[in-house]
């Protein structure tokens, strides 16, 4: 009987770490893209150490992903001949073809409204880096601390890779939809005040829950051997 307890409480932490891991919707930053054929890879370098050939499709979007493997992709079937086609080829200089994806009004930070979607040929030195190519195009682009793309063409005006929670992006839906929800807050702000999240209510009433079977049930042996 105690090793069945024990289980049924460990199975209700379970439920209670997915229920917070629920919580967390990612990150909002830009994701940067190779273009390979007709399918995009995610960029193994940074823009600023990537040094693209010419010929070369590489995208840019902007979302909110928890990592790499769910990141959303730049849209459209853009291809460097269809881009570039109004640049034409010199001696001593590479053409980059560039896809700007401002991405959707969900992944927009508060406030702000996504540009339209955009391609761009970079004319650039031989030796350009991605980050080059970008702030020959694409201006003005800002950059962390930690050289951290933040911003392409000014979007966005603030944050950079900031965390979003889930119940942020559900707010800011809410909003959108024209209800009255509460102001947007940072998950790095004080939450102090904002009482116990969903997901420890669910646990602690699935750990209840559990406990009053086990209780039950091992009251309804006793008398059965009486």
């Amino acid at each position: 009987m105690t090793r069945r307890v024990a289980l049924l409480v460990l199975a209700a932490f379970v439920l209670i770490a997915a229920a917070g891991q629920a919580q967390a919707a990612g990150y909002r930053y830009w994701s940067f893209w190779d273009r390979d054929g007709d399918q995009w890879a995610y960029a193994t370098q940074g823009p600023s150490t990537a040094r693209p050939a010419d010929g070369d499709v590489q995208g840019f979007r902007f979302s909110v992903s928890e990592d790499s493997g769910d990141a959303a992709q730049p849209r459209g079937t853009a291809d460097f001949a269809s881009i570039c086609a109004k640049t034409p080829a010199e001696d001593g200089s590479k053409r980059v073809a560039l896809v700007l994806d401002f991405g959707t009004a969900s992944d927009a930070p508060s406030g702000e409204t996504p540009p339209s979607p955009r391609t761009a040929c970079a004319q650039v030195s031989p030796d350009a880096t991605t980050a080059d190519t970008l702030a020959a195009v694409a201006g003005p682009l800002r950059y962390d601390t930690n050289a951290l793309l933040c911003a392409i063409g000014g979007y966005p005006k603030s944050g950079c890779g900031e965390q979003v929670s889930q119940n942020q992006e559900n707010q800011k839906q809410e909003k959108q939809n024209g209800s009255a929800a509460p102001e947007e807050k940072n998950i790095s702000d004080d939450d102090s005040g904002g009482g116990p999240s969903v997901g420890l209510i669910t646990g602690i009433a699935a750990i209840a829950a559990l406990a009053a079977a086990v209780t039950w049930q091992a009251r309804r042996r006793r008398n059965a051997t009486d």
